[in-house]
């Protein structure tokens, strides 16, 4: 028995909108890409840098100049932040840097149970590559690039950076 054919097309009429209306209205579990991007966002939203923090452009004038075969190129340059490769013979030797901790206090806190002083300052070492003191409320760092730039050129370069003119800024 078939039915007639304005029958088959509402019955077919019918049926798509009580599909649609059931599929519609359930609602479903989010995905684990709706999850991830709920994360990510949040994670993003505590990395705002910090509106007191100082601007990256008046920070490089406290690293320390180009000579004796150095050259300094700025790499970076944001808000709270200035970074220059030290280069010598076209090759990278390290990586030299200023951040204002305003806007990331862990930074900082590093250096509470620090012991030892590079210029006056208080210095830690993180890892092999990395050595760096706190001025005030600015991070200088340096990062060897190169196995030959050792921990004590590290330090060396460090005190090449006018430390004393960068704890006056505000």
């Amino acid at each position: 028995m078939t039915l007639p054919r304005g029958r088959r097309i509402l019955a077919a009429v019918l049926l798509s909108v009580l599909l649609l209306t059931t599929t519609a209205c359930s609602t479903s579990a989010p995905s684990r890409f709706d999850q991830v991007q709920q994360e990510s966002t949040k994670k993003k939203s505590g990395l705002a840098v910090s509106k007191d923090a100082t601007q990256g452009s008046k920070l490089n004038k406290f690293f320390p100049p180009a000579g004796d075969g150095y050259q300094r190129v700025y790499t970076q340059e944001k808000k709270g932040f200035s970074e220059a490769n030290l280069k010598k013979g076209g090759k990278t030797l390290a990586q030299l840097a200023i951040s204002d901790t305003t806007s990331t206090p862990n930074a900082a806190a590093k250096f509470a149970s620090s012991t030892k002083k590079i210029g006056g300052y208080p210095a830690v070492e993180l890892g092999k590559t990395q050595t760096s003191v706190l001025v005030g409320k600015y991070q200088v760092k340096v990062i060897s690039k190169d196995p030959s730039f050792t921990a004590s050129d590290r330090a060396d370069w460090i005190e090449k950076f006018n430390l004393a003119g960068l704890a006056k800024l505000k």
